[in-house]
C-alpha cells in the first residue's frame, strides 16, 4: 500500500490582511548557542500556540523574548499579567496602546526551564487562559514524546523517571511505543499509556484520537461563512513525495496550523471525496480537527479503520448529506458537528473518561449548577422542563422561589428528574441580585449558569457553554440574544447581537456561565433590583476576566406584551431584524436540519415569511 505523506486544501479563499501579515512573519525560534537565550517571533497568538506542539518548545532557556507581530486585545482595555513561572527573576509585558499591533513578553530566569514552560506563563498575558475547574484530577506527563494534544498544563519529561517516597511521582504517563516497562504497581506512576502524535493506546482499550481544543476550535469563525456564496474547499490526500506541492502539510505533523485555521474560519464546507485507508490515526485526527473548527465536512464514505477511530456521534454527521435548504440549516449542522467533535475528542473531556478505570471517583466533566430565580410560578412548569431536559450529565438544578410558592406539579417533576436539586426561598422584598446570591450560596457545582424563566433553551445549551468555557479560556461565557420571539405576533426574528465565537464585553444575561470561584472572587452578584447581569459583567471586566460569546443557537429571547423591566418596544427589534420565521424554528431549538420542501429564510436578502405587521 502506498504510504501517505501530505494533505492540502484545494480552492482556499484569499487570506485577509491580518492573516497575510501573519503568514509573512510565520513562526521563528532563534537560539543563541551557549547562552541559553531564545527569541520567538510569531505572526499571531495562534502561531505561538502552534509552537507548543513542536520539538523546539522543549529547548532549555534562561532568557526568552516572545514577539507577536499582530496581536489583538480580547476586548477594549483588556490586560493581564504572565502566569506562574518558577525561578522567575524579571519579566516585562508590552502591549500596543490601541489594542492591536505588536506585543512583547520578555522573561529572565535564575535557572533554565523548557521554552514550553515559558510559553505557558507568557500566554495568559496575551489571551484569556482559565482552565476548566475540577475538584480533583490527575497530573498528565509525557516522557520523551510530544503529542499534539498535550494541554498547556501538561508537562514533558526529557530525562529518566524519578521516584518520590512521599507521593506518586506521575499519575498518568504518556510514553512512545517500545519504551520499556509495562503496567504500574511499584513504578512511580499510576498508569502508563502508549502515546503517538495524535492519539493514545490504553491497555485493553481501542486507540483514542485526541485534540487540544485550546489550539483547535471554532474561535473566530466568520458569521458570513454560512451564506450560499461562502467559500467551499476540497481536502486532498497525496502519496509520499520528495517535493510536496505548494500549500501541502505533512500528515505526520501536528495537524491544523494557524494558516489553515484562518482559512477554515471563512470556509462553509470542506469536501472530502476520498478518504484513504492508510495511516488511519493521522487521517482520523485531521478530520476531527477540521470538524472542531466548525467548517462543515462532507465525507461520502469512511474506511472502516478510520471510522472506528471517530466518535459515533461525529461519524454519523460526517457521512450525512450536507444541508442545502438555507443558511440556518447549514449553521445548525456546523454547531452539531463541532459539538460532537469536542465532546468525543477534546483531551479535557476524553482523558478523564479514559482514566475512570484507574480513578473511578473522578468526574469526566465539571459539575454545573443551573440557577433559576423566579417570581412567576405560572412559568415554572415549562422552565423546569427545559432544565430537566438538558443533556449535560453533571447538572444540579437550583430553584430560587422569590416570594412565591412551589407548585406541586413542579415539585413532582423535580423529584422524578433523577437530577440533584435544591429549593431556595427568599422573601419577595429581597432584590433580584440578593436572590441570585442566596441561590449561588446553596449551589454545589464547580460552574454556575443563570437561566431565565421566560426564555427558551435547547437540550444541548449547557453543553455548549461548558465547551466554550474550555476552548476560549474566558472567565465568563454566554450567548447573544440573536434570536428573539415576539409572542404577540407569533414570529421569531434574527437580529445582530455581536460577533459569535469571539471575545466580547456583553452576553445575554440568561446564558451566563462562570466558575463559582471566579464569581465569588469578582464580588458575586450585586444586590440590585435590575440589570443584575450587567453588574456581574462589569465586575468580571474590572477583575481582569475575559468574556466570550459562543454561537447563538439553542437560546431564544422572548418578548411578551408586558412584564419586562426593559421595554424599548417591539419596533426596536423589528427594525434591526434580518430574517423572520413563523413560530420557533426547529433549527434554533433542536438543531435539526430543514426538511425537504420547507421554506428557509435567506438572511441576506429576505425571509421565509412576510415582514410582521407592526400594528
Amino acid at each position: 500500500m502506498e504510504r501517505l505523506g501530505h494533505w492540502r486544501l484545494v480552492g482556499a479563499p484569499r487570506p485577509g490582511r491580518a492573516e497575510r501579515l501573519g503568514r509573512l512573519v510565520g513562526l521563528r525560534v532563534l537560539r543563541i548557542p551557549g547562552l541559553r537565550r531564545v527569541l520567538v517571533v510569531a505572526g499571531s497568538t495562534d502561531r505561538l500556540r502552534d509552537l507548543l506542539a513542536r520539538p523546539a518548545s522543549l529547548h532549555p532557556t534562561r532568557r526568552a523574548i516572545v514577539v507577536v507581530a499582530y496581536w489583538r486585545a480580547p476586548r477594549r482595555g483588556w490586560s493581564s499579567g504572565i502566569g506562574p513561572l518558577e525561578h522567575l527573576r524579571r519579566h516585562r509585558v508590552a502591549l500596543p496602546g490601541r489594542g492591536r499591533g505588536t506585543a512583547l513578553v520578555t522573561v529572565r530566569l535564575s535557572r533554565p526551564a523548557q521554552l514550553r514552560e515559558v510559553l505557558r506563563a507568557a500566554l495568559p498575558a496575551l489571551a484569556p487562559e482559565r482552565p476548566l475547574p475540577a475538584p480533583a484530577g490527575p497530573n498528565l506527563t509525557s516522557q520523551a514524546t510530544l503529542p499534539a494534544y498535550l494541554p498547556v498544563g501538561g508537562t514533558v519529561l526529557l530525562g529518566e523517571l524519578v521516584d518520590n517516597p512521599d507521593i506518586r511521582s506521575y499519575d498518568v504517563l504518556l510514553r512512545g511505543a517500545g519504551s520499556g516497562d509495562e503496567g504500574a504497581g511499584v513504578l512511580p506512576y499510576a498508569v502508563r499509556w502508549q502515546a503517538s502524535r495524535h492519539g493514545l493506546q490504553a491497555p485493553g482499550a481501542a486507540p483514542a484520537v485526541l485534540v487540544d481544543a485550546r489550539r483547535i476550535n471554532p474561535r473566530g469563525r466568520r458569521p458570513d461563512c454560512y451564506q450560499p456564496d461562502a467559500p467551499r474547499v476540497r481536502l486532498d490526500f497525496a502519496a509520499q513525495t520528495r517535493r510536496p506541492g505548494p500549500g501541502s502539510y505533512p500528515l505526520a505533523g501536528p495537524g491544523l496550523t494557524a494558516p489553515v485555521l484562518a482559512t477554515l474560519r471563512q470556509t462553509a464546507v470542506v469536501d472530502c471525496p476520498q478518504v484513504p485507508d492508510a495511516e488511519p490515526v493521522a487521517v482520523a485526527a485531521l478530520l476531527v480537527q477540521i470538524a472542531m473548527t466548525g467548517a462543515v465536512l462532507a465525507v461520502p464514505t469512511l474506511p472502516e479503520r478510520v471510522a472506528g477511530l471517530i466518535a459515533p456521534e461525529l461519524r454519523a454527521l460526517l457521512t450525512a448529506p450536507v444541508p442545502q435548504a438555507g443558511t440556518l440549516a447549514l449553521e445548525a449542522r456546523s454547531v452539531r458537528q463541532r459539538r460532537a467533535a469536542l465532546r468525543g475528542h477534546a483531551g479535557a473531556f476524553v482523558l478523564p473518561r479514559l482514566t475512570s478505570a484507574v480513578f473511578p471517583p473522578l468526574r469526566p466533566v465539571p459539575s454545573v449548577s443551573a440557577i433559576l430565580s423566579t417570581r412567576r410560578p405560572e412559568r415554572l412548569p415549562e422552565a423546569v422542563r427545559m432544565l430537566v431536559g438538558q443533556t449535560y450529565p453533571e447538572l444540579e438544578i437550583v430553584l430560587c422561589l422569590h416570594g412565591v410558592e412551589l407548585p406541586e406539579p413542579v415539585r413532582a417533576t423535580l423529584a422524578d428528574s433523577g437530577r440533584p436539586y435544591e429549593i431556595v426561598r427568599v422573601p419577595g422584598s429581597a432584590s433580584f441580585g440578593a436572590a441570585l446570591g442566596a441561590a449561588t450560596g446553596r449551589a454545589r457545582g464547580s460552574l454556575v449558569s443563570k437561566f431565565d424563566d421566560d426564555d427558551s433553551y435547547a437540550a444541548e445549551h449547557v453543553w455548549d457553554l461548558v465547551l466554550a468555557r474550555h476552548y476560549s479560556g474566558a472567565t465568563l461565557v454566554g450567548k447573544g440574544s440573536e434570536f428573539v420571539h415576539l409572542e404577540t405576533r407569533g414570529v421569531t426574528l434574527r437580529r445582530p447581537s455581536g460577533t459569535a465565537e469571539s471575545d466580547c464585553e456583553v452576553v445575554a444575561g440568561g446564558t451566563i456561565l462562570i466558575a463559582r470561584g471566579d464569581l465569588e472572587a469578582a464580588g458575586g452578584w450585586r444586590p440590585v433590583p435590575r440589570s443584575v447581569d450587567l453588574g456581574l459583567l462589569d465586575r468580571v471586566r474590572r477583575d481582569g476576566g475575559g468574556i466570550y460569546r459562543t454561537h447563538p443557537l439553542g437560546y431564544v429571547y422572548h418578548r411578551r406584551a408586558t412584564g419586562h423591566t426593559w421595554d424599548p418596544g417591539q419596533d426596536y427589534f423589528l427594525d434591526s431584524a434580518s430574517a423572520y420565521w413563523p413560530g420557533l424554528p426547529a433549527e434554533v431549538l433542536g438543531e435539526v436540519e430543514t426538511a425537504p420542501g420547507r421554506p428557509a429564510p435567506d438572511q441576506r436578502t429576505g425571509s421565509a415569511t412576510a415582514r410582521p405587521d407592526r400594528s
